[in-house]
């Protein structure tokens, strides 16, 4: 499991036994966004949480993205040229299941916010639905639930 998740961080004894404290690694949360005004947003909301993330500008890159360096979690746009991010969750699920990626959670983010569009991210294996515009109180509540983030200032 992740260090971001409240996990051993590896550190190593010194000579004397004592095992130096270091701080807990940044969650890594890959955005999966093709829209570059939802990018900028999205990615400073992250970085005022104290969260590392890595951008992907649809669902090919965000494959790339998670075979390169698997994330704590993924926010998942939903509706992105090339494969959308309903595709491209079920393909990091089977990957999941496969055993070839390791489990983390992805949250779909869409403009869409009607019974059955909540429907179609679940049956993609998505763990939750947030509706766009992102606002940073409702993003950070949602985060907390999956990460371990920092206090806010």
């Amino acid at each position: 499991m992740s260090a971001a998740a409240g996990h051993d961080d590896g550190a190593t004894p010194t000579p004397d036994g004592h095992t130096p404290a270091r701080a807990p690694r940044q969650a890594l949360v890959l955005l999966v966004e093709d829209n570059h005004i939802n990018q900028v947003v999205a990615l400073e909301f992250l970085q005022l949480m104290g969260v590392q993330a890595r951008l992907a500008k649809n669902g090919i890159e965000a494959l790339a993205a998670c075979a390169d360096v698997a994330p704590d979690l993924v926010l998942m746009d939903i509706q992105m040229p090339g494969m959308d991010g309903l595709e491209c969750s079920r393909r990091l699920r089977a990957q999941q299941r496969a055993g070839t990626l390791p489990a983390f959670p992805i949250l779909a983010l869409t403009a869409h916010a009607l019974d059955a569009d909540v429907a179609a991210s679940m049956e993609a294996g998505m763990d939750e639905h947030l509706t766009k515009p992102l606002d940073f109180v409702a993003l950070r509540t949602r985060l907390q639930r999956w990460l371990n983030l920092s206090a806010p200032n």
